[in-house]
């Protein structure tokens, strides 16, 4: 059962990415395709982050151990879908004019912002192989607690684009909250 649920999760987590190509060569993206993509890789970015890290408590609380299994797989999703998001940045809203992009991320802080969270799971990408766990020793575990915070600043990412209709940023922004309390209520139970 264990060889058929990682294939399953993986071509479970691309289905947005098909729904998006199959919506975009139809030309059902809206009035604006570019936003549209940008919002969508985006808010996928987002949700494949949470469910990674509901991962663990879903393990503690079932006690089962194959919520955990599938996890780095599914931050590494969150890394591809945030870099879906840059891309279509950079693509269709920049048009590749690399001088503007340094320019956009230092003069609007929603994209300072955003891009902050990308450098961290950037970093939490790179440094999820076996052989970088081994390496960083215990500074693998430091590090990747800085996921919370990259949770935190894509919400306000979200939120600073949202501006008027911020329901589904709220919404992450519990889930995100609720996981965060749920760490520091074992961690001060365990203590």
């Amino acid at each position: 059962m264990k060889e058929i649920i990682k294939p399953m999760v993986f071509s479970l987590a691309l289905v947005p990415l098909v729904v998006l190509v199959y919506t975009a060569i139809w030309g059902d993206l809206g009035p604006d395709p570019a936003k549209e993509l940008s919002l969508e890789t985006g808010e996928w970015a987002l949700r494949f982050l949470l469910i990674s890290l509901a991962m663990t408590p879903l393990r503690q609380i079932f006690n089962q151990i194959q919520f955990t299994r599938h996890r780095r797989m599914l931050g590494l999703f969150a890394l591809f879908y945030a870099t879906l998001h840059l891309f279509v940045w950079l693509t269709f809203l920049l048009q590749f004019r690399w001088g503007a992009v340094l320019e956009e991320i230092l003069e609007r802080p929603y994209i300072t912002i955003g891009f902050a969270a990308y450098v961290i799971l950037f970093a939490l990408g790179v440094s999820s192989p076996k052989v970088m766990v081994r390496k960083l020793g215990r500074s693998w575990k430091r590090l990747h607690r800085l996921v919370y915070l990259a949770g935190i600043l894509a919400i306000i990412h979200l939120l600073w684009i949202s501006r008027l209709d911020i329901g589904e940023a709220v919404l992450y922004g519990a889930i995100l909250a609720i996981l965060l309390a749920y760490r520091v209520y074992r961690k001060v139970r365990t203590a």
